[in-house]
């Protein structure tokens, strides 16, 4: 097989200094800082340089005389206990040495109010503090539409409520999470304990962009303001029809569902509605990130997964996200074939050498291959050029060579 190598001109808008913007927005809010204890929230996503944004908080809340701390905030993941999740911030750079700031780290809540579809909670310790500074990345969710989808809402909507408020959000109908995620999000809100949110953008690289402090009787409103620029940083696939799409590496760092459904077009969620585009007949996955600590939630997206993936999946820590938000299809275990190369010959005895496209995951799509069929296609778009020789697609120990 001979594919194409393409590069897709992404928006670059990379971040320079990220602490002096930090402290810029931040200032700018002129909130009144409390002089005792501050939780900093922390998630499990591969947000560009956010152990630097984590430490700038902090550094900026001591220079107003508060007293941060981390928390680890991420509903059910990594096992859904505190020893799991503290490591997982560790994985990110935010250690407690790093940060210069202690990290607490607890599965227990304290109950705030309810909603519809049941009770919402706050991580005990961010309750117990004097305010909470939320951080998280502005981007799409992969389960539903709306005018705030993934970012601050979430991060204190599932994140801060650990697994207890995770289950009460995903107990919505996915038709209802935009509605469910504002009630919730509002009682939070009401409580008084958010002190300010840090909301941040990526480019079309995955790198940072933008930063912008937010006060929380404007969080609603920025968010959605936000949730639109983020728009024209997301990178999608140059094509909307293909046979096959095989994704190098899926997992955790890359997407809540290891691949973003916005990207692949289909959400994977049990009589619900779903993604109209890109229609892809077959969804292989080869690998699993080693950032994801063997959460495979999503694997249940690909068709097809080679053996070493299959080997990669921590099947406790799996089973505790899928089932925490509901839709077990997302962890189903597709049939496994033995390695790259065994795979890619089983789906070229089905479908040719026609309409395929590699990519090394769902977060990163500046560069991808396709088979010389799509060519025509590829550079009607603007944003795409391609290589002007093909490249064979060879294998090393069943795996392939392509370089992304």
């Amino acid at each position: 097989m001979n594919l194409f190598r393409i590069h897709q001109h992404l928006v670059s808008n990379p971040l320079e200094d990220i602490p002096s913007v930090v402290f810029r927005e931040l200032d700018r809010l002129n909130i009144e800082v409390p002089q005792g204890e501050v939780a900093i929230t922390a998630g499990s996503r591969g947000i560009d340089h956010i152990a630097d944004i984590t430490k700038a908080a902090g550094d900026w809340l001591k220079q107003k005389g508060a007293r941060p701390f981390i928390v680890p905030c991420m509903g059910s993941h990594n096992g859904a206990t505190a020893k799991g999740q503290r490591a997982m911030v560790e994985s990110l750079g935010i250690t407690e040495k790093a940060m210069g700031m202690e990290i607490r780290s607890s599965m227990d809540v304290v109950k705030i109010g309810s909603v519809a579809s049941g009770e919402v909670f706050m991580d005990q310790h961010c309750h117990g503090a004097a305010g909470v500074m939320v951080l998280n990345r502005i981007k799409l969710h992969t389960a539903f539409s709306g005018p705030v989808q993934s970012g601050l809402m979430k991060m204190m909507v599932v994140g801060m409520g650990k697994i207890k408020s995770a289950q009460t959000f995903h107990d919505a109908p996915s038709g209802q999470m935009k509605d469910m995620l504002l009630d919730m999000g509002r009682l939070i809100l009401a409580s008084g304990k958010i002190l300010a949110g840090l909301a941040i953008l990526e480019d079309g690289f995955d790198r940072m962009a933008e930063i912008h402090a937010v006060r929380p009787e404007e969080l609603l409103r920025r968010e959605a303001e936000l949730l639109e620029r983020h728009r024209q940083y997301f990178p999608g696939l140059p094509v909307s029809d293909m046979n096959v799409l095989v994704v190098d590496a899926m997992g955790k760092t890359y997407s809540g569902t290891g691949m973003d459904t916005n990207v692949i077009g289909y959400r994977g969620m049990k009589g619900q509605e779903d993604l109209e585009t890109p229609k892809i007949k077959i969804i292989a996955a080869l690998s699993l990130s080693e950032a994801s600590l063997g959460n495979a939630i999503g694997v249940g997206l690909a068709d097809v997964i080679t053996r070493r993936l299959r080997n990669a999946v921590d099947e406790e820590k799996t089973f505790i996200n899928a089932f925490t938000t509901g839709e077990m299809q997302r962890a189903k275990i597709p049939a496994t074939l033995a390695d790259d190369e065994v795979l890619i010959s089983k789906l070229r005895e089905r479908f040719g050498d026609r309409r395929w496209m590699f990519i090394p995951n769902t977060l990163h799509l500046e560069t991808l291959y396709v088979t010389e069929d799509l060519l025509p296609e590829i550079l009607l778009n603007p944003l795409c050029k391609a290589d002007p020789e093909p490249v064979p697609l060879r294998f090393c120990g069943g795996r392939h060579q392509l370089k992304f």
